[in-house]
């Protein structure tokens, strides 16, 4: 009896250990056959950056040479979510475009994003001056506003400069940040501190103008300028793709 309860016991630790390695070269085979894609980041944001780089995206940083067009019909401002698809888009599909007149050959992805501060269906974006960032601090003081991140994806596969193939995919995430009643004092204080001038609604929730902030909800990477959570979970093939060579 105990020999057959022993014979048993090996077969099953064999079909196991049969079944793992199996297992392992099914996994190694499928991540084989996956195909090797390089990725550009349409956006000098450093904190677009941060945010892929920690993700464990390997990219490289190219924005168009001319530069895009951010201007927005009414009925785009009129929709800030859509705006900022729209936005997004553009800023990727303008390098796609440099890209493509270049003869590109190769699997390809472009990620463009754009940010934007809303209250009360109003869009804030970066200031002009101090005046004007004192102004929208003024206006989010005390409020719940929301912040929309667009990501537009783009993929190309291209065996040769003639025959390309192109497609793309949007979405919005959104969150939503609830400032403390701030003092005139207050306002002017972080101002002086100059990380306002290239901020979506004159603050950044990753440095000193978390200060600001009573509380969020939703995705901190959204409220920072890129959703990397989401996207790596849409995206997979992200993670296992190459920097391009620009």
């Amino acid at each position: 009896m105990t020999e057959r309860t022993d014979e048993l016991a090996n077969e099953v630790a064999a079909k196991v250990v049969a079944d793992e390695l199996k297992q392992a070269v099914e996994e190694e085979a499928e991540v084989a056959a996956a195909p090797s894609f390089e990725v550009i980041l349409a956006s000098n944001s450093p904190r677009r950056r941060e945010l892929l780089n920690a993700a464990g995206v390997k990219f490289t940083v190219r924005t168009p040479v001319t530069p895009v067009d951010e201007s927005l019909e009414p009925d785009l401002a009129a929709d800030p979510e859509e705006a900022a698809k729209k936005l997004a888009e553009r800023k990727a599909g303008a390098v796609i475009q440099e890209v493509l007149a270049e003869n590109y050959t190769g699997m390809l992805i472009v990620i463009g994003a754009d940010t934007m501060v809303v209250l009360d269906g109003k869009i804030f974006g970066k200031p002009r001056s101090a005046s004007d960032g004192k102004h929208m601090l003024r206006q989010l003081s005390g409020r719940t506003h929301e912040v929309i991140t667009a990501v537009s994806v783009w993929m190309v596969a291209a065996p040769n400069a003639e025959d390309v193939s192109l497609g793309f995919r949007t979405f919005a995430d959104i969150s939503h940040v609830t400032f403390r009643d701030l003092t005139d004092e207050e306002i002017t204080d972080y101002l002086r501190k100059g990380e306002s001038f290239d901020k979506a609604g004159a603050y950044a929730i990753q440095g000193e103008g978390a200060a600001l902030v009573d509380h969020y909800d939703g995705a901190l990477d959204t409220i920072i300028g890129l959703p990397a959570t989401r996207l790596i979970k849409e995206f997979p093939d992200l993670v296992n793709a190459e920097a391009a060579e620009c």
